[in-house]
């Protein structure tokens, strides 16, 4: 095999480049990972987003050297880290890289300064480098003053702290993150979803974070991966994955979703006309979709973007009258499931917006916020 290492070809600012990457394992009849290339910047906080089984703690592992790539390469910025096709593979104690993986790992009969101290002592770094280094980790993580306490006296977050500063205490090239929050309670998820992205910040480590939930992949990342199946469905910042998605795939499994089936009335540029189950709708297209009369297609509308009004709103588009199917109330908002017809939509409203169940209503919305596409948009 030959010795991965210094090559003549990419950075660019690109503190990792996947090319082509792919890995099935024994006994499957598909890829976990099919031939997935993107970039990540020098810095930047990037999360590959998707269901169990797309691929992304494969793609993560392969990242690491946990996994050996049956196909593509491997770039850490000018180095060389894998490459199927030239036989090269760099063992994952080589790549300096930190991770943090779900269960946390920490070592529970050491105290919390030990744990942090752990990867230091195994790179024989002197003791006064390794008390410093301990003692700015523990503070860029809010640890401060629980060093000599036993890690099984620890809670959740405070464990997942420990892993955090365990992980970044050597000053690693790229930090690993597999579902590190997902054993936490819902509120303490949103707290370290902020401290997460605080460390980041401070520390300025590339990162790669792999989450299955899409608000925490919202909050943390630069830019968002989403995948399924092994493959990338698409590449861009929440923004853009949520506003603009470019497959029906990332506008159906990023937040939820309305998705109402008709036909093409009429296409002006990007304004589309349908008919859908007696009513007009008006919509705008999805990236790079084409359409003309008489094609199938689906609109689709985030919840929180449809409106509902007691009466009609004089001859605005977008506006078909409804019944209150269920009403839940939450404190900071309300969610309606209304009928209108031949389906229902769901509605996420502010808590002062108040119908009963039974209530005759109208729900409209702008035709800025309803995306027109194809009904063999994969």
């Amino acid at each position: 095999m030959l010795q991965a290492g210094r090559q003549e070809t990419p950075s660019g600012g690109r503190a990792v480049s996947v090319r082509g990457l792919s890995k099935e394992y024994t006994g499957n009849n598909t890829p976990a990972v099919d031939d997935i290339s993107f970039e990540v910047d020098d810095g930047e906080l990037l999360v590959l987003l998707g269901p169990s089984g797309c691929g992304k703690t494969t793609t993560l592992r392969m990242i690491a050297g946990l996994e050996e790539p049956d196909a593509g390469e491997l770039w850490f910025g000018s180095t060389l880290v894998s490459s199927a096709e030239r036989n090269a593979f760099m063992p994952i104690e080589k790549r300096n890289i930190g991770m943090v993986f779900q269960s946390y790992a920490i070592w529970p009969h050491m105290s919390v300064h030990d744990n942090v101290a752990y990867p230091l002592r195994v790179r024989r770094v002197s003791r006064r480098l390794t008390e410093e280094r301990v003692a700015n980790a523990l503070a860029i993580v809010g640890l401060e003053g629980l060093e000599r306490r036993q890690a099984t006296q620890l809670s959740g977050g405070q464990q997942q702290r420990v892993a955090l500063a365990r992980a970044i205490v050597f000053e690693p090239r790229i930090l690993l993150l597999d579902e590190p929050l997902s054993n936490l309670d819902a509120k303490l998820r949103v707290h370290m979803r902020g401290e997460l992205k605080r460390v980041q910040a401070a520390t300025g480590i590339t990162t790669i974070f792999v989450t299955h939930d899409q608000a925490e992949s919202m909050a943390l990342a630069d830019r968002v991966v989403v995948m399924n199946g092994g493959h990338i469905e698409q590449i861009g910042t929440p923004v853009d994955v949520y506003e603009r998605p470019r497959t029906r795939f990332v506008n159906e499994f990023v937040g939820s979703i309305n998705v109402l089936p008709g036909v093409v009335t009429a296409v002006d540029g990007t304004r589309v006309s349908l008919a859908s189950g007696g009513y007009d709708i008006q919509g705008h297209l999805a990236a790079d979709m084409r359409l003309a009369p008489g094609d199938s297609v689906s609109a689709t509308i985030r919840p929180e973007r449809l409106v509902i009004l007691a009466t009609q709103n004089g001859d605005a588009v977008n506006q078909w009258p409804a019944q209150v199917a269920a009403a839940v109330y939450y404190g900071d908002h309300r969610e309606y499931e209304l009928d209108i017809g031949e389906r229902m939509v769901k509605v996420t409203a502010p808590p002062g917006v108040n119908f009963d169940k039974g209530e005759r209503v109208v729900v409209c919305c702008d035709p800025t916020e309803v995306v027109v596409s194809a009904d063999t948009l994969a």
